[in-house]
């Protein structure tokens, strides 16, 4: 255990000196602060400035706000932002208190500001919630107004010790293998309507036929809102949407309660969030907790997530409607942020047609997240994903794969179907780094699943700790390196190779039941190196299928 003695203490170093940076309290070096978090980076990061409000307070009580839980409040926000914003921008203030309200539309110079104890809670009443052109799930569509709008604005900023709850659950269907009977009873007792197979609660009946109702539009062109109304109650929106905005900064609030995607900036240059908490309940549809979709120049640092879908996600569109849009989201640091439940701690795509690069994640915690690094696409995205460097991340209790690149997003492989010829909807992985990285009682640890006509391509591990049930698989990558791999697994054999080339491996800990090693199949695998005393010492035992070459491993002291 010396090597990994080592690794875990030069890493609680740096966390604890991360903390220490991260608490030190707001300054007005914070600029300087901002600059040295994002030094580190692997490639070239701009410098992003905290945005700066006028010294101008509005204070919603004023206006006749009433913090009562029952008192709607929409139209006070509306003139309390309007009223700042007119005399040239400044602080909205929502002291404690329960602030019922509908839709609240930011505007430039506005930091809406919630204290310790202000609890910023959304209708329940769907009519509050007009149908307006938006964007989800990487595609232009017409959904519900989100309760927090910023559209085409610069500088702007949630900030505060407050909550801001979007009462998803009044929108939200729930599966019922998601629930324990108990909760099954009190959920369908209290209304809404079970689809025909008793698997799904919907909370209107129109919700339940909404899918159905818009796949009978697909052929209709110039649909209008209109045309959609009759599956409104199915048109969840995003909680806070932010589009196309520069300078923005969320520091501080809880997150909660979502209709579908939590925090959503869409096209945004410029963007911090710290300190911020992130929930939904695990059982949420789509109940994402931070999804970055085509935006450039961002900075997470410090901040928890429990929720119901991916935790932090990039994005960038999806399919030819991505492609076309062509922004990339780009100039991306996430920083000692902590993931308790969810579908995945860091995840990128399956909307990822406009491109992703240039990200750096360091310092981050998983605990009991379905997926670790979670890497999604599939045929017809495109999209170039790469230059994504992963560093000092410890994860405990993942059910499935502790790191996860998988170009057969939602689609069974199956490698003997005809290979179609690259094209613009060709997905492409590559140049990605994981470095330092702990992974403790993990379903998987590594999976890399390629496409026949573009493998995975240039992935570097090194210096990585993972224990549990298997190991590692691999199919159509090439360009594939492991140094200082500790492995322990339950099962054989440690390491699938199918359909591989120029795969580099040196570890001289693995732990693994008596049997085989390394599986090879396919007569694509080559260049295959395993090098390190342990290999030469103890041969390892190799089986070749599907007419792979024996050849195709050697075993060499070092590399070269």
């Amino acid at each position: 255990m010396k090597r990994f003695s080592k690794v875990t203490m030069m890493t609680w170093v740096f966390l604890v000196a991360v903390h220490m940076l991260f608490s030190a309290p707001n300054s007005a070096a914070d600029r300087d602060k901002l600059s040295f978090l994002t030094r580190g980076a692997p490639f070239e990061m701009p410098e992003i400035k905290t945005p700066v409000f006028p010294e101008r307070t509005v204070n919603i009580v004023n206006l006749g706000a009433v913090g009562d839980g029952l008192t709607s409040n929409t139209k006070v926000f509306a003139e309390a932002i309007a009223s700042c914003a007119e005399k040239g921008g400044g602080r909205v203030y929502v002291p404690p208190g329960i602030w019922l309200t509908g839709p609240i539309y930011l505007k430039s110079n506005i930091d809406l500001h919630l204290d310790e104890g202000a609890l910023l809670l959304y209708s329940r009443e769907f009519d509050d919630y007009p149908l307006i052109k938006n964007n989800f799930e990487g595609q232009a569509q017409y959904r519900c107004t989100s309760p927090v709008n910023a559209v085409d604005l610069e500088n702007v900023a949630i900030t505060g010790s407050g909550i801001i709850d979007g009462s998803g659950d009044a929108w939200r269907p729930v599966k019922r293998f998601k629930m324990t009977q108990r909760q099954w009873d009190e959920l369908t007792g209290s209304g809404g309507v079970v689809n025909d197979d008793g698997s799904i609660w919907w909370p209107t009946e129109t919700a339940m036929k909404g899918a159905e109702y818009l796949s009978s539009l697909k052929e209709k062109k110039n649909i209008s809102a209109a045309d959609v109304m009759p599956a409104r109650d199915f048109l969840r929106p995003v909680m806070i949407r932010l589009v196309n905005c520069r300078n923005v900064l969320l520091d501080g609030p809880t997150f909660q309660n979502s209709p579908a995607w939590n925090i959503h900036p869409l096209m945004c240059e410029n963007v911090i969030i710290r300190n911020i908490t992130v929930r939904n309940p695990w059982y949420s549809q789509n109940g994402d907790g931070l999804d970055l979709e085509s935006c450039k120049n961002v900075l997470v640092y410090a901040s928890e997530f429990d929720v119901g879908d991916d935790a932090i996600c990039l994005k960038s569109g999806k399919n030819e409607y991505g492609r076309r849009r062509s922004i990339p989201t780009e100039n991306v640091v996430i920083l000692n942020c902590k993931v308790y439940h969810g579908h995945g701690g860091v995840t990128t795509g399956s909307e990822m047609s406009g491109g992703i690069r240039n990200i750096w994640v360091s310092g981050c915690t998983f605990i009991g997240t379905d997926i670790g690094l979670r890497f999604k696409s599939t045929r017809g995205r495109g999209g170039i994903v790469e230059m994504m460097y992963f560093n000092n991340i410890h994860m405990i209790d993942i059910k499935n794969e502790a790191i996860l690149i998988d170009l057969y997003y939602e689609r069974a492989p199956n490698i003997n179907s005809d290979i179609p010829p690259v094209d613009e909807g060709t997905p492409i992985f590559r140049n990605i780094s994981f470095q330092s990285i702990t992974s403790i009682n993990t379903g998987t640890s590594i999976v890399l699943r390629g496409l026949p006509e573009m493998p995975i391509g240039k992935i570097n591990f090194n210096n990585l700790l993972m224990t549990g049930q298997s190991g590692i698989f691999c199919s159509f990558s090439e360009g594939i390196e492991f140094k200082n791999l500790d492995v322990f697994v339950q099962e054989n054999p440690v390491i699938k190779l199918q359909q591989c080339r120029s795969v580099q491996l040196e570890t001289d800990r693995i732990s693994q039941p008596d049997g085989v090693f390394l599986t090879v199949s396919g007569e694509q695998c080559a260049d295959i190196v395993l090098y390190g005393r342990n290999f030469i010492n103890n041969p390892p035992e190799i089986v070749y299928s599907d007419k792979a070459k024996v050849d195709a491993v050697v075993v060499r002291d070092t590399y070269n």
